[in-house]
């Protein structure tokens, strides 16, 4: 009886032991595990749900199953001329094959190590293989003169023909063969090359960012200043050639006006000279005498006030002024 009774005890210990370790185990949505016994991989789950494991044999090792984004330091780095150049990437991946993934790299940590290393050196790679200008550029836009001052956002209240010949650049863009975006995409394959042995699957790798050394940044910067300065004295020239235009346009108008109005005074004035001697003739037809009376006066009064002195009265000219009987 007391066999029994040790003999149950010992099963319900055993029973309450198994359940405390856990015979299930669930996995969650984006989730997925390898089964390790004893160190060894034994299953790999991927399905979400309620599952089965030997309690204190089998170990569950979870890892995300979803895409993870892996965001890389800035490196600085030389190009194919020697110009160094700080460079970001970032890259998003995800574990395609779990059970490569523990027996290669066992955790995530360690996987976002070894992308980094992986996707740094072939960064290093691709950018000393290419010029300066593949890393910054897309496009050959710059090359279209009339295309980059579009870009600038100038308005159409400017000569583009002046400003074409306004700004000379400083230096000569040469033109792409591939563009940032290319090289992006051959970091991309050579990467992915390179990982697949670990159990991952990477997506894509973008460069985030890429940044100019100080030396070259001040050169760039002047080049810019360089640039908007002849901009900007374009729209100068083209303000001062639109201002002689109107001060053109201004003094034709005023000449114009001045003729018109010199053309009708001139009119209005030959009308009076024609009124005032039609009116000469019909009052000295009238009375002559008392014509060349008021004639004479009038004169008086017009020379007489601007003489200093007058040293003889004795001319015809005087006759109304000095004659007694003022004839």
């Amino acid at each position: 009886m007391k066999k029994l009774i040790t003999l149950t005890v010992v099963i319900i210990v055993i029973l309450i032991g198994v359940a405390a370790a856990g015979p299930f185990y669930v996995i969650d949505e984006g989730e997925q595990a390898v089964i390790v016994q004893m160190g060894k991989l034994v299953n790999v789950v991927t399905d979400a749900g309620f599952h089965f494991k030997v309690p204190f044999i089998d170990e569950v090792v979870r890892y995300p199953k979803r895409i993870m984004a892996m965001d890389g330091e800035q490196k600085s780095m030389p190009t194919r001329e020697k110009q160094y150049i700080w460079v970001d990437v970032t890259a998003r991946w995800k574990i395609s094959d779990p059970a490569k993934f523990y027996e290669s790299i066992k955790t995530v940590d360690a996987a976002y190590a070894k992308l980094a290393e992986v996707i740094d050196s072939e960064v290093r790679t691709v950018v000393a293989e290419n010029y300066l200008r593949e890393s910054v550029r897309n496009s050959n836009i710059i090359m279209d003169r009339a295309a980059s001052l579009d870009a600038l956002g100038l308005g159409d209240n400017i000569d583009p023909e002046l400003l074409q010949s306004s700004i000379q650049p400083e230096t000569k863009y040469e033109p792409i063969a591939k563009g940032r975006r290319q090289l992006a995409e051959e970091i991309l394959a050579r990467s992915q090359r390179m990982v697949p042995e670990y159990g991952i699957e990477l997506i894509d790798v973008v460069i985030r960012q890429i940044r100019y050394s100080d030396e070259l940044t001040q050169s760039v910067y002047a080049r810019m200043i360089k640039e908007r300065n002849q901009i900007a004295q374009a729209f100068r020239s083209e303000g001062e050639g639109k201002k002689a235009d109107w001060q053109g346009r201004m003094d034709r108008e005023r000449r114009s006006i001045l003729s018109e109005a010199y053309e009708k005074a001139e009119t209005v004035r030959g009308e009076g000279d024609a009124e005032a001697a039609r009116i000469y003739a019909e009052a000295y037809s009238r009375d002559r005498s008392f014509f060349d009376f008021w004639r004479a006066v009038e004169s008086y009064r017009a020379t007489l006030p601007r003489f200093d002195k007058t040293l003889s009265t004795d001319m015809e000219y005087f006759k109304y002024l000095y004659s007694p009987t003022a004839r």
